[in-house]
């Protein structure tokens, strides 16, 4: 019960986001679905936690519809692709991620100390920018003992600027890319911080143009780029430990990889059994498994609206007062380089 309130709040906004988009679409004239439900959504709970004082009763389940709801909604959006589809969306991906990921790491750390902030402020900024956001930052943050008023920075910033990330760059994308779905997935994948922000693009952008492959592309580039930090965070912190001499050793592997990442892979596994053989798994008709697959699909969307719902009621403007100028104007500049890069290899490799 702690949950529920908090829940059905995000909830109520994801449902009036849909109704105001749709409203709102009518009143200029335009085609029903041109004004995205989800992009209403999101700035509805902006709003609603930046002008109401919000009862502590409800932060709970607005957590849990941010982690939980986010990560049930991701799993099911596994059974969109095949296991062989989502391999080859990877693979296509990797370039573009390990480009991003190292140009963002190496370059930010650099400014950071040039600009005066820490060595674990900048690393906190540059590993949450370039893999997966607040989740890295919180795995990366004991390994070189991090004061929490750092890891509270890093995580605003990176909330801040993937906010606004997950508003515009689906646009952008669709402009620069010409359309190109795939494109525009990948660099919705690599440019967009969190993983619940990437979502968010994605689904911005499907509404807004009619297609759901760059959801699909999108998805699978940020799950891949999630588990860089296998890689990312010890190498990360072996490097702090021998400039700075402290901090904790760095967390075991296995620590690392997020449940919801095999969930997606056990849902892709699921839809390629399924589709294999004239009945699925030997006892569903075809049309009784495609209704399935599409109530799952459906499922997914809606989860993922109430945790976009969500996002919004815990995106705070009012906490960029304490953060300062400097995180701020690092975390900018970290964003920019993020899509900066991704735009340019996207560009060269597709």
């Amino acid at each position: 019960m702690i949950v529920l309130w908090g829940f059905l709040l995000a909830l109520g906004l994801a449902l009036a986001g849909e109704f105001a988009a749709g409203l709102t679409a009518a009143s200029l004239g335009l085609q029903q679905g041109s004004i995205s439900g989800i992009m209403m959504a999101i700035l509805l709970g902006i709003l609603v936690n930046n002008v109401f004082s919000l009862p502590q009763a409800l932060r709970p389940g607005i957590h849990f519809s941010v982690v939980r709801i986010l990560r049930l909604g991701i799993v099911l959006l596994g059974i969109r692709l095949s296991i062989a589809e989502a391999g080859a969306i990877g693979l296509r991906a990797l370039p573009v991620i390990l480009g991003t990921v190292v140009a963002a790491i190496a370059i930010v750390t650099y400014v950071s100390r040039r600009v005066g902030l820490t060595d674990r402020l900048g690393t906190l900024i540059g590993v949450g920018t370039s893999i997966c956001g607040a989740t890295a930052i919180v795995a990366m943050s004991p390994t070189i003992g991090a004061r929490d008023d750092e890891t509270s920075y890093a995580v605003a910033c990176i909330t801040l600027f993937g906010v606004a990330a997950m508003l515009a760059y689906p646009f952008a994308a669709h402009e620069l890319f010409g359309a190109d779905p795939f494109a525009a997935g990948i660099f919705l994948g690599t440019a967009v911080h969190e993983t619940a922000q990437v979502a968010g693009a994605g689904l911005v952008y499907q509404e807004a143009f009619g297609d759901s492959r760059a959801l699909d592309v999108a998805t699978v580039t940020k799950l891949v780029r999630n588990l860089s930090m296998l890689a990312v965070i010890p190498v990360m912190a072996v490097l702090y430990h021998r400039r700075a001499n402290e901090g904790d050793a760095p967390p075991r592997w296995h620590t690392m990889i997020p449940l919801f990442i095999v969930g997606f892979a056990a849902m892709s596994l699921l839809r390629t059994v399924g589709d294999l053989g004239e009945r699925a798994f030997g006892v569903f008709e075809p049309q009784q498994w495609q209704a399935f697959v599409g109530f799952v699909k459906q499922v997914a969307t809606h989860c993922l609206a109430v945790a976009m719902a969500a996002v919004g009621l815990g995106t705070s403007i009012h906490g960029l007062r304490r953060i300062g100028f400097k995180p701020l104007l690092v975390g900018l500049f970290s964003a920019a380089l993020v899509g900066l890069v991704s735009y340019l290899l996207v560009t060269l490799l597709y």
